[in-house]
C-alpha cells in the first residue's frame, strides 16, 4: 500500500471538494491509503466512513493572503505543516494540498526536506502538446530568482520527471527565451544558457514562448519569474479562447449545435490546460513527492493529483532525482 497524506484545508474550495476528489481516488486505485488532514468535523467522519483512510486532526489553516515563512513558523498545527511533519515522520510517501503556494513550498521545504545537494525545488508541470506528447515546464514559480547552477540542477531534475513520470529514456532540455538562437536573451538568459550546455544535462539550446505547447522540446526550463509569466500567459489564452467560443454559440442555432458537438473535446483541452488531468504542479527537489493543487481545484484535479503522488512514490522518483544530480556533480 501507498499512504498519501491530503490537506484538506487552506484551498479556495470548501474541504467537502477535496474529499470527494480523495474518494474519487481510492476508488480508481485499491492499492491506496490516504491519511486526510484537517479540522476534526472534517475528517473523522470521512475516515470512519471510508475504509483505507485515516485522520490526522488539526487546528489551524494557512490563508492564500498570508505571509507564508512566517505563518509556517507561527502556525505549527497548521494542516499544510502537519501534513508536511507526517511525510518526514514516515506516516504518509507523498502530500498533496492545494493550498497557498508559498505555503506548501515552505511548509514543504522545511517540513520534509530537500534532497542532499539539492539548493531550491522547483515547480514542475507537464503541459500538453500538439504533437500529443507532454513536455516537462519547471520552474513554474516558486523561485523568482536562479543562479545559473541551479537552473543546471533543473534541467536534471525535469530529466529524471521525464523519465519516470513519461518513460522518455534520453530527455531533449531547452531554455526559455527570446529566440532560438543561442545568442538571444538577456544577459542573465545567456549565462544560463552557458552553464546550461557545460551541464551534461541533454541541453539542446533554446526554446521560444511558442514551444511550450508546440511538444518541440522533452523538458523546457525556466526561472520561477519567466515560468510563471509564461504559464499564466498559456492559462489566460485559454480561458480567452473558451469564453469567446461559448459567447459564439449564442449567434446562431448552427453554431449552437456545432459547439454542442465539440463540448466533449473542448471538456478535454480544458482539463489538459487547466492541469486537472495532472492533477497540480510537483514540487521537485524534496525527498517525497509533493504535488500542488490549484487554489480552485475541482474534485477530479484532486483525484489526478494525488494518484499521481501515488505514482510518483512507487516510481521513487525522488531517489531517481537524487542519484542524477550525485551523479551530474
Amino acid at each position: 500500500m501507498t499512504t498519501i497524506c491530503v490537506d484538506v484545508m487552506g484551498s479556495d474550495r470548501e474541504p467537502s471538494v477535496l474529499l470527494e476528489g480523495v474518494s474519487m481516488a481510492l476508488e480508481r486505485d485499491p492499492e491506496l491509503k490516504v491519511l486526510v488532514v484537517g479540522d476534526a468535523v472534517v475528517v473523522e467522519p470521512f475516515a470512519r466512513d471510508h475504509e483505507r483512510t485515516s485522520a490526522l486532526v488539526t487546528t489551524g489553516v494557512i490563508g492564500m493572503d498570508e505571509h507564508p515563512a512566517n505563518a509556517v513558523r507561527k502556525k505549527k498545527d497548521a494542516s499544510i505543516v502537519r501534513a508536511a511533519a507526517a511525510v518526514r515522520a514516515g506516516e504518509a510517501d507523498g502530500l498533496f494540498s492545494a493550498g497557498s503556494t508559498g505555503a506548501v513550498l515552505t511548509a514543504a521545504t522545511f517540513g520534509i526536506g530537500r534532497i542532499k545537494g539539492i539548493r531550491r525545488p522547483a515547480l514542475t508541470l507537464a503541459i500538453p502538446g500538439v504533437t500529443g506528447k507532454k513536455t516537462v515546464f519547471l520552474d513554474c514559480g516558486a523561485n523568482a530568482d536562479v543562479h545559473p547552477d541551479t537552473l543546471v540542477q533543473f534541467a536534471h531534475m525535469g530529466c529524471a520527471y521525464a523519465q519516470v513520470v513519461l518513460g522518455i529514456e534520453e530527455p531533449r532540455v531547452a531554455l526559455l527565451s527570446n529566440g532560438s538562437e543561442d545568442t538571444k536573451g538577456s544577459g542573465l538568459a545567456l549565462q544560463y544558457h552557458q552553464a546550461l550546455s557545460e551541464g551534461n544535462c541533454g541541453f539542446v539550446g533554446n526554446a521560444e514562448g511558442n514551444d511550450l505547447l508546440a511538444g518541440t522540446f522533452d523538458v523546457i526550463v525556466s526561472d520561477g519569474f519567466t515560468g510563471n509569466v509564461a504559464l499564466k500567459a498559456v492559462e489566460g489564452t485559454a480561458k480567452f479562447i473558451m469564453s469567446r467560443v461559448k459567447a459564439a454559440t449564442g449567434n446562431s442555432k448552427s453554431a449552437a449545435l456545432g459547439a454542442l458537438m465539440l463540448k466533449p473535446a473542448l471538456r478535454s483541452v480544458a482539463g489538459e490546460l487547466s492541469g486537472d488531468e495532472m492533477g497540480g504542479a510537483v514540487l521537485l527537489g524534496l525527498r517525497a513527492p509533493v504535488v500542488k493543487g490549484h487554489g480552485s481545484t475541482s474534485a477530479e484535479a484532486v483525484a489526478n493529483g494525488t494518484l499521481a503522488c501515488a505514482r510518483a512514490a512507487r516510481g521513487r522518483l525522488c531517489e531517481r532525482i537524487a542519484k542524477v544530480c550525485e551523479t551530474a556533480e
